[in-house]
């Protein structure tokens, strides 16, 4: 009898010890390939989907239990990226095997692979059953700007969004300001009642560009085309923060 291929991931890199990927202590599996193009994007060496180290889901999360001492009671499993959803078996699969030994699992992604079409979306809806928290990143909430910014139509993101607030999914949203690019304040009015109107939203983020990547696209050889765009100031994080109200939700971060 031929038996089936084993699922398998491509992994880029893991955390053992992150504390800005989810609540508590967080294991942060990163994995290969993603589909956008983010100008200030700040692990480009993870944009191919056909290298990074091969891994099963029992592997993954073998080597992710090794460290649950560090996690107590509000810790867990984050997989990030790249984008996760590009290796939509893997991550379900893995999260399944993490629910079974009780482990909280948080699914950080930008969205942007999500459709209602098959085999993707009973898919979907299998890995949102075995995922606790949901971290978004909104690049951006107008069409255009998200397309020059990305490279990527925005509509599946903001579609995943609305599927996960009517399903009742925890999310944690997360925005990052770029000068000139994210800041627009009705743009950030029109995107804070999109996040409002969702309903499972329990923390909002403002997330201030940094240059810190740019050594990886000077090394990968790939012009940086916000070459001498700063850092915003404090002053207008804190300003991006009001026009999303993100001491409003439940799991504000003080």
């Amino acid at each position: 009898m031929e038996q089936n291929t084993p699922i398998t991931g491509r992994i880029h890199s893991v955390e053992t010890f992150g504390l800005v990927d989810g609540p508590g202590v967080r294991y942060v599996l990163f994995v290969q390939g993603c589909a956008m193009r983010c100008r200030y994007c700040h692990n480009p060496e993870t944009w191919p989907c056909t290298i990074g180290e091969q891994q099963t889901p029992a592997q993954a999360l073998q080597k992710a239990l090794r460290y649950r001492t560090y996690w107590k009671n509000n810790g867990g499993l984050t997989v990030s990226g790249g984008e996760p959803l590009l290796q939509i078996d893997f991550v379900s699969e893995l999260f399944r095997l993490a629910k079974l030994q009780g482990v909280h699992t948080t699914l950080d992604t930008a969205g942007q692979p999500y459709t209602t079409a098959e085999p993707f979306y009973s898919k979907f809806e299998t890995l949102m059953q075995n995922t606790d928290l949901v971290m978004l990143d909104l690049k951006a909430f107008y069409p255009d700007r998200h397309k020059a910014l990305t490279g990527c139509d925005n509509t599946p993101i903001l579609d995943m969004a609305r599927w996960m607030g009517e399903h009742g999914k925890s999310m944690w949203i997360r925005h990052v300001l770029v000068p000139g690019l994210t800041d627009d304040e009705a743009e950030l009015r029109e995107m804070s009642d999109f996040i409002k109107s969702l309903g499972s939203v329990r923390r909002v983020e403002v997330l201030p560009y940094h240059t810190l990547g740019l050594f990886k696209w000077e090394k990968l050889g790939i012009t940086y085309s916000l070459d001498g765009v700063q850092p915003p100031s404090e002053e207008a994080v804190q300003r991006a923060e009001e026009l999303l109200c993100i001491k409003e939700y439940p799991d504000f971060k003080k």
